[in-house]
């Protein structure tokens, strides 16, 4: 170091004491763009790329900056400018979410029922401990795909390498049953869907105890053809008397909390699909659930009735907006119906 460098420190310490040790405010790099210019950036990326007339379904930080440029907003700006402007409003316009539009009239009401018995109420009466809750739903079309190479183990610095090619082996339909409290689950594995296999599942369960001397046991279950509408109300209650089926509403699936755990059985179990044969893709299905079962725990659900409340308001809020079309925009942009985490 230089013994100027020194003094000067030294110099300003003596005159301000510690605070004069610190960096002294500086203007910076003056920046290239203007508020406004910022402001036609973030509104370009909020607009869907076709209703400009590009030819794009998504925007991308690349594409942002060379539409910015041509029309003259900016004289030249970098894809990386483009993500720091747009990382300032979290906005994200390369990303999309599928949703869908409740339609069915009776929605609060069947949801409702369904969020109670989560809670172990119906109709406003707690349930007994002797009366069980049961989501049941089919995973359709889970295939047997043997590959044409074997799959490689991991090892150091390289994941698990799975042969893209593959010879079809069918395909089978997985049907489960999954007690929402005891988190215990019930299978039964079939060539394809249809009223046979799942009264054979309902079979499995309502035959075994606790749930064959119980009081009632509510089935939840969508609105498939398997177990679709009140004549599939009667058959499941003439076959067993104490069995109560409860409908999701339409396209409401994500109300039944087996999707939970079709979802942890695609990411531990299907997925990557390597089998050589239905009869191995169905026992590791069965090793699975008595694993499964050894350790498992109810899901935290987090959809509550109150949620449910502000997702009905929401939504009249928006046909009200799709009513008025020239009422002021409100706070309430978001999708009329998602999937909430559960």
């Amino acid at each position: 170091m230089h013994v100027d460098t020194v003094r000067y420190w030294r110099g300003r310490y003596a005159d301000e004491g510690l605070p004069g040790l610190t960096d002294r405010k500086r203007s910076g790099r003056p920046a290239r763009f203007t508020p406004g210019q910022v402001a036609e950036v973030k509104a370009l990326a909020c607009q869907l790329p076709a209703e400009t007339g590009v030819p794009l379904s998504r925007w991308s930080c690349p594409d942002l900056a060379c539409e910015a440029v041509a029309r003259g907003l900016v004289p030249a700006i970098s894809a990386s400018t483009i993500r720091r402007i747009l990382a300032a409003d979290t906005l994200k316009p390369w990303q999309y979410q599928s949703w869908i539009f409740i339609r069915d009239p009776d929605f609060a009401v069947k949801a409702t029922r369904v969020l109670g018995l989560y809670a172990r109420t119906y109709q406003g009466i707690e349930l007994d401990p002797d009366e069980y809750v049961i989501s049941s739903d089919e995973k359709t079309s889970i295939q047997a795909r043997c590959r044409c190479h074997p799959t490689l183990a991991p090892g150091v610095a390289r994941m698990m390498r799975v042969n893209h090619e593959y010879d079809r082996g069918g395909a089978l339909a997985y049907l489960a049953a999954y007690d929402v409290h005891q988190a215990t689950v019930f299978s039964h594995c079939a060539a394809k869907t249809g009223i046979v296999p799942f009264m054979t599942l309902a079979e499995k369960v309502m035959t075994q105890e606790p749930y064959a001397s119980a009081k009632r046991v509510f089935w939840v279950v969508d609105n498939g053809s398997s177990h679709r509408g009140q004549a599939a109300i009667d058959r499941l209650a003439e076959r067993f008397p104490n069995a109560v089926m409860i409908h999701t509403p339409t396209h409401a699936s994500w109300l039944n909390q087996i999707e939970i755990y079709f979802s942890i059985v695609a990411r531990k179990v299907v997925t990557p699909n390597d089998f050589t044969s239905l009869d191995q893709v169905e026992d590791r299905l069965t090793a699975f659930e008595q694993r499964y079962n050894q350790t498992a725990r109810p899901f935290r659900w987090k959809f509550t009735p109150a949620d449910l409340e502000d997702l009905m308001a929401r939504i009249e809020r928006h046909e009200q907006k799709e009513q008025n079309p020239q009422q002021p925009p409100g706070c309430d942009n978001q999708p009329a119906a998602s999937a909430p985490a559960a």
